[in-house]
C-alpha cells in the first residue's frame, strides 16, 4: 500500500478519533474557504474578515478553553492540528486564530476575574469580539523586560501611557491585552476600543503576513478602571506564559505551510516538461522533495510529542523553544527551495511557496527569534544564561 506523501510515518494513526475529526474539519475549511481567496487577499494586503464567523462556528477560537465559556474544550493536540491546517492556507489566518486564542482568551481565562471571563470569552469564542496582545514595543523586541509603557494608579483607576508595535489584530480588536510597568511589577490590563487616548494605527508596506492586520498601539493617558486589570498574575511570567501557549501552536503551523509547498512542488514537477521528461523524473528534484518529506516527518513527530506533553501537563518552555526553532526553520527552508524548484513561476502568488516563504520570515522572528530559542536550549544544556 502506498504511503501518504505528506505523512510518510503515518503520524495520523497516532491521533485519536476526535483529533482526526478536528483535523479533517479544519482541512475542509482551508480547502474550500481559504485557499480559493487567500492569494488575492495577500496581493491586496487585506485580511479576509468574512472568515472570522466561520472559524468561530467551527469552534476554532479559544478551542482549548472550557465549554462553560462557549469554547470547544479540545485538547492541546487538537489545537495544534487546527494551527497546522490553518497555516496550510496562510500564516495570517493561523496568526489571527493564535492571537485570539492563546494571547487574548487564554490570559483572560488564566489571569482574569470570573466577571472578566464571563464578559469576554463567550463573545470572543463566537467571533463577536476580537482581541489583540500588546507586549512588544518599538525598542524592545526580544527584551520585553525593557518595557517603557507604564500604568500608574489614580484613585480607583489606572492611567496608562506608552506604545506597542507589531500587534496582530490591532485595528480589528475590541479589547487589547496590554502589559505595562507598575510600581508592583509588570501587570496586564484590558483596554477597550473607544477608550479616550487609546489609538491603533495600521502598519503598511509589509512584504510578509500581508493577509493579516498588523498595528501599532498608542496610549495617551488612557484611564482604565481597576476592574479591567488582570489580578491573578504579576511580572513577566504573565505575558511569557501566554507566549508559551502561542508558541506551542506555532510549532504546528509551519508544518502546514511546508506541506502546502511540497504539494505544489509535487504537482508542478509532474506537469512541467523539460528536456523531454517531467521535472519530477530528475534526480535533483526527487532528492529535494525526499529531503523535504524527511524534515516534515521529523517536525510532525516533534509537535505531536510536544502536544502529548502539553496534555499531560508536563510541557516545558525549553521544549517549546526547540520545537519552534526546528519547525519554523524547516518550513522556511522548504518554502524557499520549493520556490526555486518552480523556477520563474515560483515568484508569483499564483503559486503558494513565495507567499509562505515571505510569511515565514515573520513567523521565524515573532514570539521569539530563532536565535533566542537557540539560546534558550543552550541555557538548558549548559546552565549558563548567554542572553
Amino acid at each position: 500500500m502506498a504511503l501518504h506523501p505528506y505523512d510518510l510515518f503515518d503520524v495520523r494513526s497516532l491521533l485519536t478519533e476526535e483529533e482526526r475529526a478536528v483535523q479533517d474539519s479544519v482541512a475542509r475549511f482551508t480547502d474550500e474557504r481559504v485557499l480559493p481567496i487567500i492569494g488575492d487577499y495577500f496581493d491586496r494586503g487585506e485580511f479576509p474578515k468574512e472568515l472570522i464567523s466561520e472559524m468561530a462556528e467551527l469552534g476554532l477560537l479559544g478551542s482549548s478553553l472550557p465549554e462553560e465559556y462557549g469554547c470547544a474544550g479540545l485538547n492541546g493536540v487538537s489545537y495544534g492540528l487546527i494551527c497546522q491546517e490553518l497555516e496550510r492556507g496562510d500564516s495570517g489566518i493561523r496568526s489571527f486564530a493564535s492571537v485570539q486564542s492563546s494571547l487574548c482568551m487564554y490570559p483572560i481565562y488564566a489571569y482574569g476575574t470570573e466577571e472578566q471571563k464571563r464578559r469576554w470569552l463567550p463573545d470572543m469564542a463566537a467571533g463577536k469580539a476580537i482581541g489583540c496582545f500588546g507586549l512588544t514595543e518599538p525598542h524592545g523586541g526580544s527584551d520585553p523586560a525593557n518595557m517603557k509603557t507604564h500604568a500608574k494608579r489614580d484613585g480607583d483607576d489606572w492611567v496608562i501611557n506608552g506604545s506597542k508595535m507589531w500587534i496582530t489584530n490591532g485595528n480589528l480588536a475590541d479589547v487589547a491585552i496590554v502589559w505595562a510597568q507598575t510600581e508592583d511589577g509588570i501587570q496586564g490590563f484590558l483596554l477597550e476600543k473607544g477608550m479616550k487616548g487609546f489609538d491603533a494605527q495600521l502598519i503598511k508596506h509589509k512584504m510578509s503576513l500581508r493577509a493579516s492586520v498588523t498595528s501599532a498601539l498608542f496610549f495617551d493617558n488612557v484611564r482604565v478602571p481597576e476592574s479591567n486589570r488582570l489580578p491573578n498574575v504579576k511580572g513577566l511570567k504573565g505575558p511569557l506564559g501566554c507566549l508559551t501557549q502561542a508558541r506551542y501552536g506555532i510549532t504546528w503551523g509551519p508544518i502546514g505551510a511546508a506541506i502546502a509547498c511540497l504539494d505544489e512542488a509535487l504537482k508542478y514537477s509532474k506537469e512541467r516538461i523539460l528536456f523531454d521528461r517531467p521535472v519530477a523524473a530528475t534526480q535533483s528534484a526527487q532528492l529535494k522533495m525526499a529531503d523535504w518529506a524527511r524534515r516534515i516527518t521529523a517536525a510532525q513527530l516533534i509537535s505531536l510529542q510536544l502536544g502529548r506533553l502539553k496534555d499531560a501537563g508536563t510541557m516545558q518552555p525549553t521544549q517549546v523553544s526547540l520545537a519552534k526553532w526546528n519547525n519554523v526553520r524547516m518550513a522556511i527552508d522548504i518554502a524557499r527551495e520549493a520556490r526555486d524548484l518552480l523556477g520563474g513561476a515560483g515568484i508569483t502568488t499564483e503559486h503558494c511557496p513565495i507567499r509562505h516563504a515571505l510569511n515565514l520570515e515573520s513567523v521565524i522572528t515573532y514570539e521569539g527569534t530563532e536565535t533566542v530559542h537557540q539560546l534558550v536550549v543552550g541555557r538548558e544544556l549548559t546552565g549558563i544564561n548567554a542572553f
